[in-house]
């Protein structure tokens, strides 16, 4: 099972960047923690992160030619005006999972919109790296078979 996880604008900048709202874990600490637990759910979970919006279209496009599985994007800023981002996404025939570590809903106005939501499986917010993993958890129940049909 292969998982992209897509970690969108400032995210390098992950345990240095306002620790009040995001903690301090760094990028390099989430992305261990999701190949781990990926590896115990039996899913091959590869990141990719950009602070260039054409780029992360890019590897969007890639990510459907290459048949991946799922698709986990916490898109920061991009989620709530990037409609390129979300037509990009729209392409893809696989479960995405939008994740926050901060509960969006509960922060400035401008932040409580998703232009992605309407074409994600679903969105996981407010807490913290545990957004991250149970995303991944959500992402990989979403692909196993679920049944005597394969129901997902």
């Amino acid at each position: 099972m292969k998982i992209l996880m897509l970690h969108g604008i400032n995210h390098n900048m992950f345990g240095r960047r306002d620790p009040k709202q995001y903690g301090t874990v760094t990028l390099d600490q989430i992305n261990d923690q999701l190949i781990a637990s990926g590896r115990e759910l039996g899913a091959d979970v590869e990141h990719f992160q950009t602070n260039h919006e054409g780029e992360m279209v890019e590897r969007i496009h890639k990510a459907f030619f290459d048949q991946v599985d799922a698709v986990l994007i916490n898109a920061g800023a991009w989620t709530h005006y990037s409609y390129g981002l979300r037509d990009a996404l729209a392409i893809l025939t696989c479960p995405i999972i939008e994740l926050h570590m901060s509960n969006i809903h509960a922060r400035e106005t401008f932040r409580r919109h998703s232009v992605l939501a309407e074409i994600v499986q679903g969105q996981i917010a407010g807490f913290g790296v545990d957004s991250y993993l149970l995303a991944l958890r959500t992402a990989v129940s979403r692909v196993q078979p679920r049944g005597p049909k394969n129901e997902r």
